[in-house]
């Protein structure tokens, strides 16, 4: 007997999900996840904080330039992606649009890693990010305390860094400023 078809998910459908999750439409199916961990949310929300400063005001002897978002929709082709933070040159940010999406793909993008996600991120994700010229990638992990920063080169990611723990990084595209990569891992406490 012939599988049926199923039915490629829609916009619409993203309203039918709990409030507790998140979903995104990636090669045709809703994708639903529930909202991360608090090391996953401390490590975006830090790296956020390093960034958002010298890039997006241009403090601190920033360059400026740039807006920095955090868990924005993302619309390519027919897929909705919700990065953990998506950063556009301010000359190729859309600032108003009649949808809630934003339909430029952004310059660079972050994802931080979660058992849940990792296979959606680097496999499912990776692949439409460079499809739509995002130049620059980056993968954290807060449970082994990683940043790896990729670079779309002729159609194909490449490794641009490794580092580890407390190391200080000068990553592309925001190599103007060292981040401290201690200060995106949360400590576990009793």
């Amino acid at each position: 007997m012939a599988e049926e078809a199923k039915k490629k998910a829609a916009y619409d459908d993203l309203y039918s999900i709990p409030e507790n999750m998140t979903g995104q439409i990636i090669d045709g199916e809703l994708i639903v996840t529930p909202r991360p961990s608090r090391y996953h949310v401390y490590a975006a929300s830090a790296l956020g904080s390093e960034l958002g400063p010298p890039y997006q005001f241009g403090r601190g002897g920033g360059p400026g330039g740039w807006i920095i978002l955090i868990e924005s929709e993302i619309k390519m082709g027919e897929d909705i992606l919700v990065p953990d933070l998506a950063g556009w040159r301010k000359e190729r940010f859309p600032s108003f649009e009649e949808t809630n999406w934003i339909s430029v793909p952004p310059d660079w993008v972050c994802e931080v890693l979660s058992p849940g996600t990792l296979r959606l991120d680097k496999i499912k994700k990776m692949r439409l990010y460079g499809q739509n010229g995002v130049k620059h990638f980056w993968l954290i992990d807060p449970i082994a305390k990683t940043l790896d920063v990729i670079r779309l080169e002729s159609g194909r990611w490449m490794a641009a860094g490794c580092f580890v723990e407390d190391d200080k990084a000068r990553a592309e595209p925001f190599q103007e400023i060292e981040i401290d990569l201690s200060n995106l891992w949360l400590e576990r406490t009793k």
